[in-house]
């Protein structure tokens, strides 16, 4: 297959600790279900010429490229708060390809069968789930949001027993790496000094090389991965996304969202709002991303005293005041990012407040977190008329700031337009999509995803994607897929 895989493996070629040497578990009947043909050309890979066959072979783990070198990463992770030794159980990493500029990107299989990591779970992965990070993750991608990528999903042709029998399928990711805090943490949990070092000098190598003649190595990597992450979940919380499980094997040395399992996009305004059926005490809950954060990086802070300073107490104590410092690097970059969002240029010391009394009266009259934002700019949705007094009061006042502008409105309009995107992954849409899918057809899926890829755009005749699920007494809920 002239395809253009150009496989330069590097994890692999780490000692056992790290990973385990398998291959993918071949499957009964693949069969391709879609593409991402936008991405396979940012890779500089040429699918047109390879039968669908042979492609659904290819992203099923049947029939391996040259070059490949398949895997299972080890790492671990605190799963809501429960420290474990995890791994991949049901993902096999296919290789690192290298594209044409030079970048290297992780091509990874998501449901391919078990591991020694799998812990008595059957190692696959449903249909429905592999959709759904499927289109979740290219919408991020489209609201420029960092994020690992979905090159493919094949259905496997055999069921997967969870509540009930489901199609079996597989996903292809792309990311720049799977390193993960959890990464840090089983190596640092085997208390092996020179396998920590081994691989905070890979990831520097892989991730910040501008470090690797630092004498301050591990220091720096951990401000450079959390300006990285604060930057993400201030990302998150500009276009009303719900991680749903944060964990620390889900929070990714690059600063990629990784890990589209109960993931979510908030609908109303409310800081608590949660939808993962797993997430019972609310902490992974919308306003609870930014300190779920500082606590992942304190984990990841943690893994890294011994070589931050030969002395133990010193080490802490610097460490410390890197993450104490968290907040106020949180805050600035929230600020500007709902400035950016209400097109206010500079700064104005009742900014803060102005925006509080906005998400104030937001949250008290059950407001849609994406439609207020598109009104501001003119682009008008929704049936809210918007004539509460508060709102008008409050309108008077953002008028007022935005004169302090000295620009015009034309220009605070572009930067508006520029961070509030008009349509997301609504995601009683996102259901349609993945139960129409379920049933045989991706015209749904086809059409939604299509939409999304421009979201910050006007486009025609996307009304019924642009509200609100109608008001039901059921609580919208989202699943881990395993």
């Amino acid at each position: 297959m002239t395809i253009g895989w150009h496989f330069d493996n590097t994890y692999s070629k780490l000692s056992n600790t790290f990973k385990e040497d398998i291959k993918p578990t071949p499957v009964h009947d693949p069969e391709l279900i879609i593409l991402n043909e936008q991405l396979a050309t940012d890779l500089n890979l040429d699918f047109s010429k390879t039968k669908d066959k042979d492609l659904s072979f290819l992203f099923a783990g049947n029939s391996l490229p040259d070059g490949s070198n398949t895997i299972a990463q080890a790492y671990a992770g605190h799963q809501f708060g429960h420290f474990t030794m995890l791994g991949d159980g049901r993902a096999v990493l296919l290789g690192e390809h290298l594209s044409n500029k030079n970048k290297r990107f992780d091509i990874q299989f998501k449901g391919s069968g078990r591991t020694s990591f799998s812990r008595g779970g059957d190692g696959r992965a449903a249909l429905g789930p592999m959709l759904r990070e499927y289109i979740i993750s290219e919408a991020i991608n489209a609201l420029n949001i960092p994020t690992t990528r979905s090159l493919a999903v094949v259905k496997t042709g055999e069921k997967v027993v969870r509540e009930n029998l489901l199609e079996g399928a597989i996903l292809t990711r792309v990311a720049s790496s799977h390193i993960r805090v959890g990464t840090f943490q089983y190596i640092a949990a085997r208390q092996n000094i020179e396998d920590l070092k081994t691989l905070v000098d890979y990831t520097i190598e892989r991730h910040y090389p501008q470090i690797k003649s630092s004498k301050t190595k591990a220091l720096d990597l951990l401000n450079l991965v959390m300006e990285k992450q604060c930057q993400l979940v201030v990302d998150w919380m500009r276009v009303g996304f719900i991680h749903g499980v944060m964990n620390t094997d889900n929070m990714t040395i690059s600063g990629e969202t990784i890990d589209y399992g109960p993931c979510a996009f908030m609908d109303q305004y409310h800081p608590k709002t949660v939808f993962s059926s797993i997430d019972k005490l609310g902490r992974y809950a919308y306003s609870n991303q930014p300190p779920i954060t500082k606590w992942n990086l304190t984990r990841f802070a943690e893994c890294l005293i011994p070589l931050i300073d030969k002395n133990e107490d010193t080490a802490i104590k610097i460490a410390t005041d890197v993450i104490d410092n968290f907040q106020n690097i949180y805050e600035k970059k929230w600020l500007n990012m709902m400035r950016d969002k209400l097109g206010l240029f500079g700064e104005d010391k009742n900014d803060r407040k102005l925006i509080d009394d906005l998400l104030n009266w937001m949250e008290k009259n059950k407001i849609d977190y994406t439609n207020i934002f598109c009104h501001l700019m003119d682009i008008k949705i929704d049936n809210n008329t918007y004539k509460d007094k508060t709102f008008l009061t409050w309108f008077d006042e953002w008028k007022k700031r935005s004169q302090l502008n000295n620009s015009s409105k034309e220009k605070q309009i572009e930067l508006m337009k520029k961070n509030n995107p008009i349509v997301v992954p609504r995601n009683h849409k996102v259901e349609e999509a993945l139960t129409e899918a379920n049933n045989g057809s991706l015209e749904g899926m086809n059409k939604l995803n299509d939409i999304l890829k421009n979201p910050y755009s006007n486009q025609e005749d996307i009304a019924e994607y642009q509200v609100p699920a109608p008001t039901t007494n059921e609580k919208y809920q989202t699943f881990c897929g395993t």
